[in-house]
């Protein structure tokens, strides 16, 4: 279930409720049971340690083998 973020407008804490995205605009009362509330934007943060590797610089031009010649000597 998708975790959104509120600020309460009346004391100014930010708190995250998990709820399904249909109810994501539903209104949220605050911890401390304020009603006046507001849902933040919130930004993705994907993490692991996983990377893709650098693509190498060929000098030859047009790539061919398997994945544009990454796999390939």
């Amino acid at each position: 279930m998708p975790r959104y973020e509120y600020r309460c407008r009346t004391c100014g804490d930010t708190f995250e409720l998990s709820r399904p995205m249909a109810e994501s605009s539903d209104p949220a009362a605050c911890p401390s049971g304020h009603d006046d509330t507001v849902k933040l934007l919130s930004t993705v943060a994907v993490g692991g340690s996983a990377s893709a590797p650098a693509p190498r610089a060929s000098g030859g031009g047009g790539g061919g083998g398997c994945c544009g010649g990454g796999c390939c000597g």
